[in-house]
C-alpha cells in the first residue's frame, strides 16, 4: 500500500473515532483482550477493502508541457525524460503529463498561433492543466500571448529559456523557472587552450529565424576574440557549400556552431542533423553549445544538459502542485553549466588527458584495460607476483640444492678416495711382496751378469737374455706401481669407455699377492666376448676390490677346501646390461642383515667401519647400474654388479631427456 492510500485510511480512522475509543478503554481481562484483537483484525480487513474506493476519489493532477520545436528533436527527448522522472518519483498524488509541440521554426505566424490556441482550448477544456510548462523560447512567447484565454490563472514554468530573453520580458509573478545561459565565450576559450595553433574561428549558422537569432548573438560575442583569432562566418549557406568550405580548412582553425534548422537552400532539419554533417566534413575540431550534440562528432563545450533542465522544471512543478505559491519559490539564478566532452573526439584531435579539467563530464570514454578489468588485473598481478616470488624461491632452493649436491658429491669423492687409501693400507704387505718379487729377480739377474762379465769370454747371448729378464721384471714392477698410483690418486671423475676384462686383470694383479698372503684362492673368469663399459675405470676397480676383499674376509675362517672366491666378469644380459659376480663360499649373510647390508656405517666385522659396501653402491648408482647381495644355495654370498654397456648408454640418455 502506498503512502497516499495509507494517509486516506488514517484519515478515515480518525474521522470515525476508532482510535480515540481504543485510547480511552481501561485494562481488560485476557479473554476480552483476545476478543479485542480479533475485532481489530476484522477492522483492518474492512479498511483494506474500503481503501481503493477512497483512493479512487483522490483527484488526479494534470501537467501540460508545450515544446517550441518538433516531437523528434533530441533535446526534447532529454528534457522530457528528466521532467517526467522527477514528477512521477517525487509527487505524492497521481499526475497526468501531456505534451504538445509547436513545430517551430517549420511553422509560425499569428494565424498558425491562433489555430494552435483554439486547438488547445478545445482539447483541454474537459481536463484543464494545473501547471503549464513552456519548453523553449517560442513556447514561452506563445503562452504569454494566449494564456489569458487558454489557461487563465494557471502557473507557468519556463524551461531552457536564455537569460537574455527573459531580461527583455516583463514576466507575471506566476511565471517562474530557472534560465540558462549558453556560454559561447567559455567554450571558445577552452577550444583555444586545447588547440593553441588555431588562428581562425569559424562560426556556422543557418537561415531560419532561430538560426538568425544565434547569428546575431555570435556576431556580438565574437568581437572579444577579434584580436586573437580571425573570425569567419558561414551563415545561411547551403549544406553542400558548408561541407566544401569545411573540407578546405587548414589545421589552424576551430569551428563553433549551434547547428541550424534551415540551410541556404531552404532544406529543413534539426540542429543535430546539421551538426552531424558539419562534423563529418570538417578537417578541424568542432564545438557546440548543446548537450544533445555530444556523440554527433563535436568535441563538446560548456553545456547545460537538457535532462537537468527537465529535472529542475519537474521539481518546480511538484512544488506548485503541492500548493506552493510561484512567488515564494527560492530558485537558482541560472542553471549550472559544466564542461562536457566526447572522449573519442579528444583523442581524435590529440588533446592530452592531463589538459582536461578534473571536473569535466567525459562521455564515451573507453576504459583502459586496467579500468575495465580492474579486479581481474589486480588479481592477475598478485598471482604473477606470487608466482614470481615462488619461482625465485624455487630457483634459490634449486641453487642451494645444487650446491648441496656438489658438496655431497665432493664428500663422496673424498670418501671414496679415503676408502681407496684404507684399502692400500690393508694391502700394504701384499703390495710390498708383489713389488719385491720383480725387484729381487732384477737383482739376481744383475748379479749373474756381473759374474759372466768377470769370467770373460763371449757370452753376449746369455747377457742379452739376462737383460730381457731384467726388462720384463722392471715392467712388471712398474705396472704394479702404476695401478696402485692410479687407484690411490685424487682424480676427477672421468667417464670414458673401457674394456671390462682389462679392469678384471688390473684388479687381479693388485689382489693376487693379498690372496697368497691369506692363503686363499681367487678365480678370475673373463667374459666370453669383449664388453665395453662407459664410466670411471678407477671407481669400478674400487668397487670390485671392495667386494673381493669382503669375500676374502668371509672365507678366512672356513675350512681350507672352501677358502675360494670366484669373480665372473661380463655376463651380458638381454637388456643391454652387463653383470659382474663375486661369489664366496663363506658362511653367508644373516637374513636380518640383508636389507641393510649397503647402508652407511653398517658392518658385521668387529673392526669394520661400514663404508665399503655403501661407497660401492653409491658408485654403481652413479653409473646407472645397481648392486645386489644374496645368499647362494650351496653356502656363501653372491654380490652382483649390473652396469650399462656402451651400447645401452645412448638409450638411457634419450629416455632421461
Amino acid at each position: 500500500m502506498t503512502d497516499a492510500p495509507m494517509a486516506l485510511v488514517c484519515a478515515h480512522i480518525r474521522a470515525t473515532g476508532i482510535t480515540a475509543s481504543y485510547a480511552r478503554r481501561p485494562a481488560t481481562s485476557p479473554g476480552r483482550l483476545v476478543g479485542a484483537r480479533i475485532a481489530a483484525f476484522l477492522l483492518a480487513m474492512l479498511l483494506a477493502v474500503l481503501a481503493p474506493p477512497l483512493l479512487a476519489d483522490a483527484p488526479s493532477r494534470n501537467v501540460l508541457v508545450i515544446y517550441a520545436n518538433g516531437r523528434l528533436l533530441p533535446a526534447n527527448f532529454e528534457a522530457d525524460g528528466g521532467l517526467r522522472e522527477t514528477i512521477r518519483t517525487s509527487s505524492a498524488r497521481p499526475v497526468s503529463i501531456f505534451d504538445e509541440f509547436l513545430d517551430a521554426p517549420n511553422f509560425g505566424g499569428d494565424a498558425y498561433a491562433q489555430i494552435i490556441a483554439n486547438y488547445l482550448r478545445e482539447k483541454y477544456a474537459s481536463r484543464p492543466p494545473d501547471v503549464v510548462v513552456a519548453a523553449g523560447s517560442e513556447a514561452l512567447s506563445f503562452l504569454l500571448q494566449h494564456r489569458s484565454t487558454l489557461f487563465p490563472g494557471v502557473p507557468l514554468v519556463h524551461l531552457a529559456i536564455p537569460v537574455a530573453l527573459l531580461r527583455s520580458m516583463q514576466l507575471p509573478r506566476d511565471v517562474v523557472g530557472v534560465p540558462v545561459e549558453y556560454d559561447f565565450s567559455l567554450t571558445v576559450e577552452q577550444a583555444l587552450r586545447w588547440h593553441p595553433q588555431a588562428r581562425r574561428l569559424v562560426l556556422i549558422t543557418g537561415a531560419s529565424p532561430w538560426d538568425r537569432e544565434w547569428e546575431a548573438r555570435l556576431r556580438r560575442e565574437a568581437t572579444r576574440f577579434s584580436g586573437r583569432v580571425t573570425v569567419e562566418f558561414l551563415a545561411g549557406l547551403p549544406t553542400d557549400t558548408v561541407r566544401r568550405r569545411l573540407q578546405e580548412l587548414a589545421g589552424d582553425a576551430v569551428v563553433f556552431t549551434p547547428g541550424y534548422f534551415v540551410d541556404g537552400d531552404g532544406h529543413h532539419g534539426t540542429p543535430r542533423q546539421s551538426v552531424e554533417a558539419i562534423a563529418a566534413a570538417a578537417a578541424v575540431p568542432v564545438y557546440g553549445p548543446f548537450s544533445s550534440f555530444i556523440g554527433s562528432g563535436v568535441v563538446g563545450g560548456y553545456l547545460h544538459t537538457f535532462n537537468d533542465m527537465g529535472r529542475q522544471a519537474g521539481a518546480i512543478v511538484n512544488a506548485l502542485l503541492a500548493g506552493s505559491a510561484p512567488a515564494s519559490l527560492l530558485l537558482p539564478a541560472l542553471m549550472p553549466n559544466s564542461l562536457q566532452v566526447d572522449w573519442r573526439q579528444l583523442r581524435r584531435w590529440e588533446v592530452r588527458a592531463d589538459a582536461v579539467p578534473e571536473d569535466a563530464v567525459i562521455d564515451f570514454r573507453q576504459p583502459s584495460l586496467l579500468e575495465r578489468y580492474r579486479a581481474e588485473t589486480i588479481t592477475a598481478i598478485v598471482v604473477l607476483l606470487l608466482q614470481a616470488g615462488l619461482i625465485a624461491s624455487l630457483l634459490f632452493e634449486r641453487r642451494r640444492r645444487r650446491r648441496a649436491e656438489a658438496a655431497v658429491h665432493l664428500q663422496r669423492h673424498e670418501l671414496a678416495h679415503a676408502s681407496r687409501l684404507a684399502i692400500a693400507g690393508e694391502l700394504t704387505g701384499a703390495i710390498a711382496h708383489e713389488i719385491n718379487q720383480p725387484l729381487a729377480a732384477i737383482l739376481s739377474n744383475a748379479d749373474a751378469a756381473d759374474l759372466m762379465l768377470e769370467s770373460g769370454g763371449d757370452r753376449r747371448d746369455e747377457l742379452r737374455q739376462i737383460l730381457t729378464d731384467i726388462r720384463r721384471d722392471d715392467l712388471r714392477a712398474s705396472a704394479i706401481i702404476q695401478r696402485l698410483r692410479a687407484l690411490l690418486s685424487r682424480h676427477q671423475v672421468e667417464r670414458q669407455a673401457f674394456e671390462l676384462n682389462a679392469v678384471v686383470d688390473d684388479v687381479a694383479s693388485i689382489l693376487r699377492g693379498e690372496a697368497r698372503r691369506r692363503q686363499l684362492r681367487i678365480a678370475f673368469k673373463h667374459a666370453m666376448k669383449p664388453v665395453t663399459v662407459v664410466g670411471d675405470r678407477i671407481q669400478i676397480e674400487q668397487v670390485l676390490i671392495n667386494l673381493i676383499l669382503n669375500a676374502m674376509d668371509a672365507v678366512v675362517s672356513v675350512a681350507n677346501d672352501r677358502r675360494t672366491a670366484v669373480v665372473v666378469a661380463a655376463e651380458q644380459l638381454a637388456d643391454g646390461m652387463v653383470v659382474i659376480s663375486v661369489r664366496d663360499r663363506g658362511p653367508g649373510i644373516a637374513v636380518e642383515h640383508l636389507p641393510k647390508i649397503f647402508d652407511s656405517f653398517f658392518s658385521t666385522k668387529r673392526d669394520g667401519m661400514g663404508l665399503g659396501l655403501s661407497i660401492a653402491r653409491t658408485i654403481v648408482d652413479a653409473h646407472g647400474g645397481r648392486i645386489v647381495a644374496e645368499n647362494t644355495a650351496g653356502g656363501g654370498a653372491l654380490f652382483q654388479v649390473e652396469l650399462p654397456t656402451a651400447r645401452r648408454l645412448p638409450l638411457l640418455t634419450a629416455a632421461s631427456a
